[in-house]
């Protein structure tokens, strides 16, 4: 018979927790459509993007990929090189923002996206590109077969604790364009089985295929964590067959809730039953986390719809699906792009569900990213796509306003996973946790992405919120900044908002801390006017984790900058690259920005000074055998008032270990 949408009721049950690892009471009285939280206003209203129907979005992407090799022919790329339309926006002033991939020679390159902005006048507005490395020059032939490549991959995921690991297929071969100083040719290899902890394992390998070298790993399933039992008595979307109801909610694109059943692999068996009641309120009922596990999905999917405009993970109004009971005593939740899913386990004694709000816009939040931005789940963008679930799990908890469960900028707060009552993570200050990092350094990208995500939430806090102590919602805040000066909050609204059109329209799959302030301050622009107070905020936030400079309070001053390439000799002698500043009356200020644009495979090698017209050298970044990021991207201050202004200032570079190359892209002094 047909199905029919229906609003149903979970069981009232047993309205307050009583599970070992938390003591919460229930969510109560909460429906899955919240009324939406008042929209941003921006200045220039026609930056808000435009909600698509699935049928609008399809004729965009259609008319792009029309366009492609124009496009490609426009931004002169090269005859070998094809764009592939991955996903297309629409804002209401009519800007197209097109998503593309790159092949060269019909190989996926892995790190050629880019994102191309269009006028409604056709004229192109901005280009977003994820690597400025030239593709050309890529060798035709492997000199290593796959089957090393696969065993080299399979040989990582143990040497890390996998079980049960095995090559999902047979390595791929792609170009590599994402690091380094050119392309390589190279073979992903993914490895599947589980890893230590029982969470599926989808870890990609990329193997160069001339030399054997391991360039990169990542992996694909993204983990996080959150409330449990919030059950309660709340609306979900359900479905109706003759006399059988079922968890899928027709009204948000038929996404279905699966019972596991404690398996580790398959879609699960869709909740059904002959009544439209889901659960008890107790983790023995298996409808329990069923049914909280859709509540929390249907406030998500309300939040991206209502105040984003977004029409579902991939805005092409199909909705994933959701795994409770997955495993035995599993603690934690994951998105997998493979299945298109969230996944649940059941905590410790199997007696508490990881399923609650948070958890859920956590998960289809990393979805959102996968489907957006991309961002590689490692170094520093991993941290990055790490903070953007948390960002958006704060504003969904927000949003959906439900009394039981105030909203917060803590992290899995009723988890208790240490036995201590203390938050997962906490975003006013990241580093109460005991490993996440406040503020961004130069090797933040070495550590693991739940921490590398401190200084983002850090940003998220302060934009929204502002710095020292704050009590919101019962729950006492007091957030530092890096050089203890203030920052005036812009509101979370705005602060989502920023962070949203900066995920899908400037953020690219290798976006770092450095990238990530550029674009939020874009994207402020864009929104409120770039004159406006939002983005001076937004940039004082950035400057107060450490990233980038503060804003000036009137016109900067005269700006010198050399753009000519100097190569840098691998472990070898420094060499220098000069501006000449002249004009410039008295002395240099005690803020002279030193904006460093450096290319480099293992930036660590690198020690980079300014050398003032005296000879006087001011250190700006010190060498370190454990920073194995890319490129140095950072604007240093400077106290320089000792030195006169006008002469020849040299940016000095010089790398000290072998193996890694660059060269100096860029410096700009700021006086």
């Amino acid at each position: 018979m047909r199905s029919t949408h229906r609003a149903r009721a979970g069981a009232a049950g047993a309205l307050t927790a009583t599970a070992a690892l938390l003591a919460v009471t229930l969510q109560t009285g909460g429906t899955a459509s919240a009324a939406p939280a008042e929209r941003p206003s921006p200045a220039l209203t026609g930056a808000i993007p435009q909600q698509l129907t699935p049928a609008q979005r399809t004729g965009l992407i259609r008319a792009q990929s029309a366009s492609a090799a124009a496009t490609a022919r426009e931004l002169g790329l090269g005859d070998r090189e094809k764009l592939v339309v991955r996903d297309v926006t629409r804002d209401r002033d009519g800007t197209v923002h097109t998503r593309y991939e790159r092949t060269y020679a019909g190989l996926p390159v892995l790190g050629g996206d880019l994102v191309v902005a269009r006028a409604a006048s056709g004229a192109t507005t901005s280009v977003i590109k994820a690597s400025r490395t030239a593709l050309k020059d890529v060798p035709a032939t492997a000199r290593i077969t796959p089957a090393a490549a696969s065993a080299q991959a399979v040989g990582r995921a143990r040497a890390e604790g996998s079980k049960r690991t095995t090559a999902d297929r047979a390595p791929r071969t792609v170009v590599w364009l994402a690091k380094g100083t050119k392309p390589v040719l190279a073979y992903e290899t993914v490895v599947g089985g589980l890893q230590h902890d029982g969470t599926p394992n989808e870890l990609h390998v990329l193997t160069d295929a001339t030399t054997g070298d391991r360039l990169y790993e990542w992996q694909a399933v993204r983990n996080g964590t959150g409330h449990t039992q919030y059950s309660g008595q709340v609306t979900l979307g359900s479905s109706a067959s003759g006399a059988t109801f079922n968890l899928t909610d027709s009204g948000r694109g038929n996404h279905r809730t699966n019972n596991l059943n404690r398996a580790t692999s398959g879609t699960g068996t869709l909740f059904a039953g002959p009544d439209d009641i889901w659960g008890n309120g107790q983790p023995a009922n298996a409808e329990t986390a069923g049914a909280d596990a859709a509540y929390g999905a249907g406030l998500t999917w309300d939040y991206f719809k209502n105040v984003h405009a977004r029409n579902g993970i991939r805005n092409d109004g199909v909705g994933a699906y959701s795994r409770v009971h997955y495993g035995n005593n599993y603690v934690n939740a994951f998105w997998s792009d493979g299945c298109f899913c969230m996944t649940y386990g059941d905590g410790a004694g199997n007696a508490k569900p990881l399923t609650s709000i948070d958890v859920a816009a956590h998960e289809m939040t990393h979805g959102v990213t996968s489907n957006t931005a991309g961002l590689i789940y490692s170094g520093e963008s991993g941290g990055l796509n790490e903070a953007t679930s948390d960002i958006f799990a704060a504003a969904v908890e927000f949003h959906a306003a439900n009394p039981q469960d105030a909203g917060d900028y803590l992290v899995g707060e009723k988890i208790d996973i240490r036995g201590t009552g203390a938050p997962l993570r906490y975003m006013d200050r990241p580093s109460r946790d005991g490993s996440s990092k406040d503020y961004w350094y130069a090797g933040i990208g070495g550590v693991d992405v739940h921490y590398s995500s401190g200084p983002a939430n850090h940003w998220f806090y302060l934009a929204s919120e502002g710095h020292g102590p704050k009590t919101l919602n019962g729950v006492s805040y007091d957030s530092p900044t890096a050089d203890g000066l203030p920052v005036t909050p812009i509101g979370r609204e705005k602060a989502a908002a920023i962070w949203y059109r900066a995920l899908t329209t400037k953020f690219t799959t290798t976006t770092n801390y450095a990238a990530a302030r550029a674009g939020t301050l874009a994207a402020a622009s864009e929104l409120y006017g770039a004159d406006s107070a939002e983005v001076r905020n937004v940039a004082h936030a950035w400057a107060a984790v450490a990233v980038g400079t503060r804003p000036g309070t009137g016109n900067p001053g005269p700006s010198f900058e050399n753009t000519a390439d100097v190569a840098i000799p691998d472990n070898g002698t420094a060499v220098t690259s000069p501006v000449t500043v002249t004009g410039v009356p008295g002395n240099a200020p005690t803020t002279l920005s030193v904006a460093v644009d450096i290319v480099h495979t293992w930036r660590g090698d690198l020690v980079v000074d300014l050398v003032a017209p005296d000879g006087t050298v001011y250190p700006l970044k010190p060498f370190s055998g454990s920073d194995g990021q890319d490129d140095v991207r950072e604007t240093f201050t400077v106290n320089a008032s000792s030195e006169v202004a006008n002469g020849v200032w040299r940016l000095r570079a010089q790398d000290r270990a072998a193996r890694d190359t660059g060269y100096i892209n860029s410096v700009k002094l700021t006086f």
